[in-house]
């Protein structure tokens, strides 16, 4: 049992560590080559932060596991949008840019509802068990990913925001030279978080599923809580300190655009590599996410604004939650 829970412990801290490895190694090679920041921001910074959950899904389903491959993802997005998001209004109160709240984060909604009607669209009762994300679901929510990045393009061009980057000699606009050298540098580190990923990705996976079989519990369960925990630590790190340094939006946006990530690719393409059969996840765990993200909403598109006493709300939520699934152990 020891050796399982450092095995879970050495794989988050590989999955986490590859992760950041890497994004830096892809982002300082695509700015190297000239490529503009938010198009970096909305490729492999945000599909970088949902490496975790891609690597650790993928894996579950492979070993025949998939109730911890959905359950993470519906626990990661609860995750992001009680306790993330919460935490960070307790830090600092958050300011919310009237676009998240009028176009981020519906699609935030619409993605979740996706995933609620694709989980039941086999059913034969009100229950999910036995039914399955199959492979044609996974290419609806891949197509709802395609959807999504051009939509954020289509926002950042409009924007003016898609122009490389330029350095300014006197008067004369030139680009940034190749760095060959560095560029093999950041290929080399992003093999090197590739492969922890992969790594630890198994080590985490392993350990989780021994400690289900040995105790007695859900895997779905092991998925919700501690998988779903274990890969959202880089979004509560990254959201909180954005808080604390006063970038609300970047905090809101972190979080909403993980749970997007998470259901249309991470689910996506889990599903199309390895459909998975629903066994442990219910209802109510789909109706958290769905809730979760209504009260985001709501409480963000009342004055633009998520207060600290909205936040002790969404923490409190979350915690109820957890309380709900350790007591049905």
């Amino acid at each position: 049992m020891i050796l399982n829970g450092l095995l879970i412990i050495v794989g988050v801290a590989l999955v986490l560590w590859g992760a950041d490895r890497l994004i830096e190694g892809a982002s300082a090679m695509a700015r190297s080559v000239n490529i503009p920041e938010i198009v970096i921001g909305l490729t492999i910074v945000a599909a970088g932060t949902s490496a975790p959950e891609l690597f650790v899904s993928l894996v579950s389903a492979l070993k025949g596991t998939p109730d911890l491959a959905v359950g993470n993802v519906i626990g990661s997005n609860i995750f992001n949008t009680m306790l993330i998001v919460g935490c960070s209004a307790v830090v600092a109160p958050l300011v919310v840019n009237p676009s998240t709240v009028k176009k981020e984060i519906p699609f935030a909604v619409m993605a979740s509802l996706l995933l609620f009607v694709l989980c039941f669209d086999d059913m034969e009762s009100a229950h999910l068990w036995g039914n399955e994300i199959s492979r044609s679901d996974g290419i609806v929510l891949l197509i709802g990913f395609i959807a999504f990045m051009i939509y954020s393009f289509t926002l950042a061009r409009k924007s003016g925001e898609l122009k490389p980057h330029q350095e300014y000699l006197g008067e004369e606009k030139v680009k940034k030279p190749i760095n060959y050298r560095m560029l093999g540098i950041n290929a080399l580190w992003m093999i090197v978080g590739l492969a922890c990923l992969i790594f630890g990705s198994e080590l985490f996976v392993d350990g989780a599923t021994y400690v289900a079989h040995r105790y007695g519990v859900r895997q779905s369960v092991i998925g919700l809580t501690i998988v779903a925990g274990g890969t959202s630590l880089p979004e509560l790190a990254t959201s909180v300190v954005a808080a604390y340094k006063g970038k609300a939006s970047l905090a809101i946006g972190n979080a909403i655009g993980s749970n997007v990530f998470n259901i249309l690719l991470v689910l996506g393409a889990t599903a199309v590599i390895c459909p998975m059969r629903i066994m442990g996840i219910t209802i109510i765990d789909l109706m958290m996410m769905l809730v979760s993200i209504g009260i985001l909403w709501i409480f963000a598109y009342t004055k633009y604004f998520v207060s600290r006493r909205e936040g002790v709300l969404m923490i409190l939520g979350f915690l109820t939650y957890m309380c709900w699934l350790f007591y049905l152990l």
